[in-house]
């Protein structure tokens, strides 16, 4: 299975007899799948199964969907408000012989607000089910062709994962052969910082001290810290290669990249280690931000 980013964008339309739609889909991160639909009104019998479709195509992302629909070439018609003419000759005649006024004209009747109404001729039933039929079947290939977009945006930001991936594996081989790193060096970098405070002063123990060192020594050990960075780094190349929902275990792993890389700086007592382990976390929070678009 691909991997797939959470940002695209899609846009299908199309006619069907008197109706003109078009759907508008575009989706950005999101910790999990939300989709806002925006209907025109008349047209919320399409939500449930949009919706529905959604969540078996996609797993992750904010999805923001549009459509736009009407009808063309569909003639006027103009009717009267039978009610409200009846309430407003009722009025007149009321009135009549209390006002003393010119009897009113059928056109100023007719003005009156809400007497005559001009409306679209009468929708039929079937012609809106098929309509709304047809409209389903656009957002199923354009919500196709956003996954489609995703799946390739995924496949790019995969091959940066798995180059970022190599830095990571390149820079961990590096820390293991540094020789500064290894516990004789640094047991004897320590005993020699202590022939040194020994000859500065007669009141330390010296047994004491070398003790010390080997537990100073035994504590900046980073063999764990590499062990699990190695890893972590096949664990990272396995997901990229299954493909799928893979972002939030991809999340996951940098934050344990990120923190092997801290503790590998703070175990540190070599400049060059002190470095790789610097890269690292550059390295590392690249991985972090890339890995934030996928799905």
């Amino acid at each position: 299975m691909a991997l797939s980013s959470m940002t695209g964008f899609a846009r299908g339309q199309g006619v069907c007899g008197a109706y003109t739609w078009a759907w508008e889909l575009k989706s950005v991160n999101a910790k999990g799948l939300d989709l806002r639909l925006r209907l025109p009104p008349g047209w919320d019998a399409v939500e449930v199964p949009a919706r529905t479709r959604a969540a078996e195509v996609l797993a992750r992302g904010t999805i923001y969907g549009t459509l736009t629909a009407k009808r063309d070439g569909v003639g006027p018609v103009v009717r009267v408000n039978e009610p409200v003419l009846a309430a407003v000759l009722a009025t007149i005649k009321s009135l009549a012989g209390r006002i003393e006024a010119a009897p009113p004209q059928l056109d100023g009747i007719l003005s009156l607000k809400g007497v005559m109404e001009v409306v679209d001729e009468d929708e039929k039933e079937e012609d809106r089910q098929v309509a709304e039929a047809v409209v389903l079947a656009g957002f199923r290939a354009t919500l196709t062709e956003l996954a489609d977009m995703r799946r390739r945006e995924g496949a790019a930001l995969g091959q940066i994962l798995s180059q970022r991936l190599d830095e990571i594996a390149t820079l961990t081989a590096r820390a293991e052969v540094v020789p500064g790193r290894k516990p004789e060096a640094i047991k004897a970098r320590i005993a020699e910082q202590i022939e040194t405070l020994l000859g500065a002063s007669d009141r330390f123990d010296p047994d004491r001290l070398h003790q010390e060192a080997i537990l100073i020594a035994s504590k900046a050990d980073i063999r764990e810290e590499l062990d699990r960075l190695t890893s972590h780094v096949a664990q990272g190349r396995r997901l990229v290669a299954d493909g799928g929902a893979v972002g939030r275990r991809l999340d996951f792993l940098a934050q344990e990249f990120n923190r092997e890389a801290n503790t590998i700086c703070s175990k540190s007592n070599d400049v060059e280690l002190t470095n790789i382990g610097l890269e690292l976390k550059t390295v590392v929070e690249q991985f972090r931000e890339q890995v934030q678009n996928l799905e």
